[in-house]
């Protein structure tokens, strides 16, 4: 059994990506093409003392070579989450992306256009009912009868709008290694967590085949630096803290929640006591109009009615 550092934790995951070899290995069997250069943004990824530890984000800029052997350069966006996120979250970061001019081609047949981004989800959750560990979400160029569209593909413009997506459900992982890339990914499988220590994972490495031992080489090594494994007990420390924070805030919510109820039933009580005088106040007015016009003073509909002169007028006006 190999120990290596659990990459759920930011500082491994950024410790195994700041490996630029060991990052082409990764991003290259996810994309399922050959990534010729790679580069990481600069000052791109999340300061981990920050209380966002969530969600976790780091850019590439790629050179990818197709099955073709044609080469392309593209933004690779990856966001790692171990805990439900809002995808509002998400949306705002790839937006952010969209906006930032330092993305823009530089070459001339299409400068101008932005560079394409493919965004890459790895999620410590469940997404609804997709139960893949790993969906890809590809546009496709279509005509107004629904036939695909292949010359002029991919076009600048549109390839500046739009992008591709990789979604990584590590739930759904779970000792699954039908392929290279789900053999890498066994890296982040939870199942392997020893029992006593959630930041080291416990696994096999007789399955894996050519540069894939590098990856889990890398995280070996993690596991052994005494530095990362004091900032994975931080995460620890942030996230209890966080939890500790939202367990708060739930319950205030509870208890706002249940006095809305009590008001809101009030409320309906009230409209309801309401609706009853109205009512009420139509049979009276009803009843001293009637008793008018059959030729009764105000002073007799008052006595018959045990009220005051005063408050039977206005019944009358």
């Amino acid at each position: 059994m190999l120990l290596i550092a659990n990459p759920i934790y930011d500082s491994v995951f950024k410790f195994l990506m700041e490996d630029n070899r060991v990052a082409k290995i990764l991003l290259s069997a996810l994309l399922k093409q050959e990534i010729t250069e790679l580069e990481m943004r600069r000052n791109e990824y999340t300061n981990m003392q920050q209380t966002r530890i969530s969600l976790f984000r780091i850019d590439f800029s790629a050179k990818v070579r197709d099955a073709s052997g044609a080469e392309r350069l593209v933004l690779i966006e990856i966001q790692k989450t171990w805990l439900i996120t809002e995808t509002l979250r998400f949306r705002q970061y790839l937006g952010v992306q969209y906006l930032d001019k330092e993305n823009l081609r530089e070459d001339d047949s299409s400068k101008g256009f932005g560079l394409p981004i493919i965004s890459i989800y790895l999620l410590g959750h469940k997404v609804g009912d997709l139960r893949e560990p790993v969906v890809y979400v590809r546009r496709h160029y279509f005509d107004y009868d629904d036939c695909r569209i292949e010359e002029g593909v991919p076009d600048p413009f549109i390839e500046s709008l739009t992008h591709d997506s990789i979604i990584v459900q590590i739930p759904y992982l779970k000792g699954q290694a039908r392929n290279h890339l789900e053999r890498i990914l066994s890296a982040f499988d939870q199942e392997y967590r020893i029992p006593t220590d959630d930041h080291l994972l416990g696994v096999s490495d007789t399955h894996l085949q050519g540069d894939e031992h590098l990856v889990f080489n890398r995280l070996a090594q993690a596991a052994a630096t005494p530095e990362i494994r004091r900032d994975m007990e931080v995460e620890d420390e942030i996230l209890s803290e966080i939890e500790r924070r939202d367990t708060v805030i739930m319950a205030k919510d509870h208890e706002i929640e249940q006095r809305d109820k009590v008001i809101e039933q009030k409320d309906k009580e009230l409209e309801r006591q309401a609706r009853e005088i109205e009512q009420q106040n139509k049979a009276l007015s009803a009843t001293i109009r009637s008793l008018h016009e059959r030729g009764m003073s105000v002073r007799e509909i008052a006595d018959l009615l045990s009220m005051e002169e005063g408050n039977v007028r206005p019944f009358l006006e």
